[in-house]
Formats: C-alpha cells, structure tokens, sequence
C-alpha cells in the first residue's frame, strides 16, 4: 500500500511491477486504487482481473481486492508494500466489468467494489481447478459455435415486421419492443411440450440470431418462472446448449461454476436475475431486459443500481443491441423513447386481447356488478371453466391479511402489542401478526365491539369463496408460500397473487382480475404502471381471444387495457412527472442521517456547486422518518448528475472519516453511518 515507514515496506526498484489494486472493503474512503509491489515469486501469475490479497497498515491486518491495472512504477514515489498472496490465477474481474462497475458507481455516489461483490461470486476451489483442467490452462478459449458467420438473419421474429426485424438486427440497434400478450406451444430438445408467453419466444428468437453470429447474449428476467419459460423457448430453437443460467436460487457452487463458464471466451446465452447483467461474456452482442419495470429489477444493496440503467451503461461501452421487452412499459423507457432513444417496436398486426372492464358497464345488474366479483365476472368463469382453466389474480396473499371492527371499522389491534391482526386459514382464531398472540376474548380499543369482519380478503379465502361458488371445481392456489409454476388444460380455478401466475397449457380460457381499486390505494410513484403491468402480465397469460374481465376500475386505464395501448398512460404520467419534477422526468438523491448531519451535507452540498448548477436543482425536506433520523430529497436535471453524484460521495466519504476520527485510533466501537446516500428512489412516497 502506498505509504512510508511501515513494516514490510520497499523502495520499488526501476523496472520493478506495481499492481494497482480494488479493495474489498465497505468503507467508503477505500473506494480508490491502491498501489502495491509485486513481488518476484508472483510476477508470473500477476494479471489484471485476479483475486489478490494485500496488507493494510494497521495492526498487520490483511484484505482481499482484485488486480485493476499493472505498471513499471506506481503513482506514489515512497515505499510499497508487496502483495502477499496471489488468492486465485484466473482473471476474474475482466477490464469491461471493471470499467462498468466504476462507472456506475461513480453515478450512483457509490462504491465499485459494491458492484464487483454483485458482479463476481464467492470463490470455491474446486470448481475453479476443474475449470482450468477443461480448459486445458489458464486463459483458454472454446470455439465459435458452428456455422457462425458473423451476420444476423433479419426478418425472424414471429409476429413482427421483416422491417423492425432488421432493425434490431443492426448494430448498436436499441427498441422498446411491446411483446404480444398471448401464449405458444413449445417443444423442449428432449420432445417435451410446454406453453410459454409469446415473450419468451420473441426473446429467444432475437437471443438465438445473435449467438448464431458467434456473439454473445445477456437477458434479464425478475424470477425464476420467466427464465424457465425463456430456457423452454431457446431450448424450443435448438439453442438450448448455449444457455448459462445465473440466478440466485443456484447453489453456490453452481453458480461460481456457470460464471466461470460465462468467462471462457466463447459466445453464450446468459439468462438470469438482475445481476446477470454483469457477466463476463466475450463479444457481447445483445442485451435484453425482460419486464425492466418489475420491482425485482431494481438492486435492493447499495448502490442500488437498476439493471435498467447498468444496462444502458454497458451497452454504450460495448456497442452492442439493447431491448427492452415489455407487456406495458414503465415511465423510464417512455422517457428513452420520447427522446429517440429507443426504437418502438410493436406487433404487426398488432394483437388486441379482449378485455372487459366492469366498471364501464352501465345495466340493470349495477349493484351486483359492484361486487368484488360482480355477475359479469361469475358468467365469464362458468363459461370457461366449460372448456379449460380459469384464472383469478387478488392483491393479496393469505386468508385474510388485514381485520377490522365490525362496529366502528377500525383495525383490529392485538391487545398485547398492538400489532395487526390476521386470520392465516379457514377456522384459525385471529393471532397477531407481529407477536403472534392469539386474539382470544378480543374487543376493540376504540368502541369496545367483540366482532371483527375481514377488511381484507387474500387468495385462500377467495379459493374457499369460488370453491363453494363453483362445486367440483379444482381450485389451485399459487401465492409466496405455495409455489404453482404450470397447470394443465383440464377445468380449474387457478387463484394467483400479482406475480405468481402459472402458466395454464394451452392459455387460460378466462382471467378476472380482482381487487383493482385496493392495487390503486397503494401510495407510490408508480401505483399506476405497477397496476398496469401487473393485469397486462396477467391477461397474457390468456388464450387468444379468451375474455379478461377487469373489476372495478374504468377511466383511463381501463381504456389502455382495452386497446392494449398502455404507452398512453406511460406517456401520460412522464408528462405529469416533467410538470411535478418527479423522476424520470428528473433525478433524485435521498440524503438520510441525523438532522444536523444532513442539514450539514446539504450546506456543503450548495457550497460545492456552481451558480450555474444549483439552478437546475431543487430540494424537498429535511423530514422526519420513522426510525428517528430525517430525509432530504435532492431533485436535479440529468445534465448536473455527475457532479451531485461526486460531491455527495465526497461528503459521504467527509462523514466517514470525520467518525472514525472522534470514535480514536484504539476504540473499539465504530457508530453507525450517519448519512446514507441513494439516487433514483422512484419509492420515495413509502
């Protein structure tokens, strides 16, 4: 480590390699390169890209980091350290990853080794040996997949035009591409049978004409059930031996083994969750982010990077096509599009699903229609539950979630903690949610009633509801607890959560879309397109020209549902957000800690900043939270970002050290950080 009079320490002689090295470290104040000597007796194995591990000057402590760079003499004249260890010979941080990962970091105000945690798994020994013994050495390639010539056939792409084909065939080529919400029969390399949503097949057409070129692939997708469903459709094209799946449920050890598959230097289809995005493929020639508007997109650890946003970061450093795939798309590719950005990319002809909204319906069953499921709802479910599967998607998992007085309406409290109570299945007594006491004996705090009703109803009190509705019926229940990936063609009712929808063979023969208004209620940014991409997944899952019938919403996005023209309202809210400054329209940071430590940042924050600067910013706050410490939003135009993004990490850094400072060099109690720094929290009402 750069440094003088530590133990260990040499004068680097001319000609003498010095390593510049990342620490994997969570303090901010490390977040730079450190140079290092290279001693003789590792020369030999010291490349960018390897796992290392160096001292650190304090109490003969060590640390682990990665090779960046290699030079004859580092950038301070003094006395180095030399690395002790060279951890593991192969490369695994490659120089495109690395430039990515500081990139974003130094976008989002935060730590490159954060990213390179995400990007590069944990290391096991013995798959790395059994790596290097098939590649017959460090560093080996294999071969071009055969019969690749370098070019992409355009004009392969079902259910689109030969044109828009050709355009994504294009380098660089970047689209919006609305999927068309039906499904498809595939057929697996080992002769099984499955439906997927026409999505998956599009993905995987677009995937395989690109890896048939000899590049390769990265797509995105929320969970699990949309990588099984792509995996079915690139199997389905005979591409299915291309595939490395990287994804969070693999075993550790799988997953290290696929990510140093992804690194051998051949083309390759990575499919996986939202850190698929860092692999480390060679020649990467597309990437597709399925659904980017999912919350499962957006990266819950710091630096809380969006797969969307690291994708558009690699692909301006690759060159590559970039696609983003949606059923309806969200505000922040809208943006990209108004821009020119992105090229839209529509069916053609378009499909139009058959939508029926409940609320638009002007009869003489008007209170019935009023129902959670109103007459017209109960008529489309007897008709299909004739022919094949039904499907019902509710807000809510469980019982029922959420209880109330039956005198007063107000929320039924547990009189030990005062925590929510809840019934968890038929003939269970309510228990508090948090404590989990049984109510027994209950009254209200408020009227003294001893009768609750349920405020709320989840997806197994509306399984029991339909079951004794519709006698002999199968009624399947898929939700967070009880995972359903598939159904069969056979006559059921198929009671789903947002989300956790199987995919019924053949499509389903009609949806209900339950509990509209209660999606609505939620307080958030993106309650609208959340509740559009939500029932537009879900009517997807539909047979072609099979009734979806919305309950109890009209207006505005009723009518996109019905014309399946849901970039009307996508366009509609960007144009509300530009008029309310509220992202995408702009960016923000969130600026968390104590009170006087944030009202502190956001004084050095002004000071740091030009005139010029400060004009195109405003801030909302300081506000109180619930955990005692205030928050300040910083709003700015996408043209300041680079320089906000510096200075906050500047004071970041300023708090972290100023910490360890007043806590003294031999204290062994370190206080928490005082202020927290995020940007591009679209969440920032809950």
């Amino acid at each position: 480590m750069a440094g003088e009079g530590a133990p260990g320490e040499v004068v680097p002689e001319a000609g003498a390699l010095v390593a510049r090295v990342m620490l994997e470290s969570p303090l901010p104040q490390l977040d730079r390169l450190f140079d290092y000597l290279v001693p003789a007796a590792l020369v030999a194995d010291a490349h960018p890209g390897v796992r290392v591990k160096v001292p650190l000057r304090s109490a003969g402590r060590t640390a682990r980091g990665y090779i960046v760079e290699l030079a004859e003499r580092g950038d301070y004249g003094g006395s180095l350290s030399e690395i002790d260890e060279i951890v593991s010979p192969l490369p695994v941080l490659t120089p495109e990853v690395w430039a990515l990962a500081r990139r974003l970091a130094d976008r989002a105000a935060g730590s490159a080794c954060d990213i390179v945690r995400l990007a590069i798994p944990p290391r096991f020994v013995r798959v790395e040996k059994a790596f290097i013994a098939r590649q017959g050495g460090v560093g080996a390639a294999s071969v071009d997949p055969a019969g690749a010539d370098g070019s992409i056939v355009s004009g392969a792409l079902t259910g689109y035009s030969a044109s828009d084909a050709a355009h994504l065939a294009d380098p660089g080529a970047r689209a919006a591409i609305d999927a068309i919400a039906t499904v498809v029969p595939v057929q697996t390399a080992d002769g099984v049978d499955h439906t997927v949503g026409h999505w998956a097949l599009t993905v995987a057409e677009l995937a395989a004409s690109v890896f048939r070129a000899g590049e390769s692939v990265i797509v995105a997708v929320p969970d699990y059930r949309d990588q099984i469903s792509l995996e079915q459709a690139l199997s389905h094209l005979g591409v299915g031996n291309a595939v490395v799946p990287l994804d969070a449920r693999q075993a550790r050890n799988d997953r290290y083994a696929h990510f140093l598959t992804a690194l051998d230097g051949a083309p390759h289809i990575v499919v996986g969750n939202r850190s698929s995005i860092y692999a480390p493929v060679s020649r990467l020639g597309l990437i597709v982010i399925w659904d980017e508007g999912d919350s499962l997109q957006s990266e819950p650890l710091a630096p809380y990077v969006h797969v969307r946003d690291a994708a558009l970061v690699r692909q301006e450093q690759s060159g590559c096509r970039l696609a983003f795939v949606a059923h309806s798309r969200s505000t922040e590719v809208e943006r990209l599009v108004e821009l020119g950005f992105l090229h839209q990319v529509f069916p053609s002809p378009r499909y139009l699903p058959r939508v029926v909204p409940t609320a638009e319906q002007d009869d003489a069953d008007a209170p019935q229609n009023a129902a959670r499921i109103p007459t017209a709802a109960w008529q489309v479910a007897r008709k299909g539950l004739e022919s094949g599967p039904v499907l019902v998607q509710v807000a809510r998992p469980g019982y029922a979630p959420v209880l109330a007085c039956q005198t007063c309406n107000a929320p039924a409290a547990c009189t030990v903690c005062g925590g929510p109570l809840h019934v968890g299945r038929a003939g269970q007594r309510p228990s508090c949610t948090l404590c989990g006491a049984i109510a027994a004996n209950w009254t209200c705090s408020h009227c003294q009633g001893t009768r609750y009703r349920f405020a709320s109803i989840g997806a197994g009190r509306t399984a029991d509801e339909l079951g004794r509705a519709f006698p002999g019926t199968r009624v399947i229940v898929s939700d967070g607890e009880r995972t359903v990936l598939t159904v069969d063609a056979r006559p059921a009712l198929v009671v789903a959560t947002r989300g956790a929808e199987p995919i019924a063979s053949g499509g389903y023969q009609a949806v209900l879309l339950l509990d509209g208004p209660r999606m609505l209620a939620r307080e958030s940014l993106r309650v609208a397109e959340d509740c559009l991409r939500w029932w537009s997944n879900a009517i997807a899952l539909s047979a072609p020209r099979a009734p979806n019938v919305l309950v109890g919403v009209g207006g505005e996005l009723a009518k996109a549902l019905v014309t399946w023209q849901q970039e009307t309202v996508a366009g509609s809210e960007l144009g509300d957000r530009r008029r309310l400054r509220f992202p995408p329209a702009v960016r923000i940071a969130t600026i968390t800690g104590a009170a006087d430590t944030v009202a502190t940042a956001l004084a050095d924050l002004r000071a740091l900043l030009s005139d010029e600067e400060w004009a195109k910013m405003d801030t909302l706050g300081p506000v109180p939270t619930d955990d005692g410490s205030v928050r300040a939003i910083v709003r700015f135009d996408y043209s300041v970002g680079g320089a906000v993004a510096r200075h906050l990490r500047a004071l970041v850094v300023k708090n972290a050290t100023s910490r360890r400072a007043k806590a003294g060099r031999g204290a062994g109690y370190r206080p928490p950080p005082t202020l927290r720094v995020r940007f591009d929290d679209s969440e920032i009402m809950e």
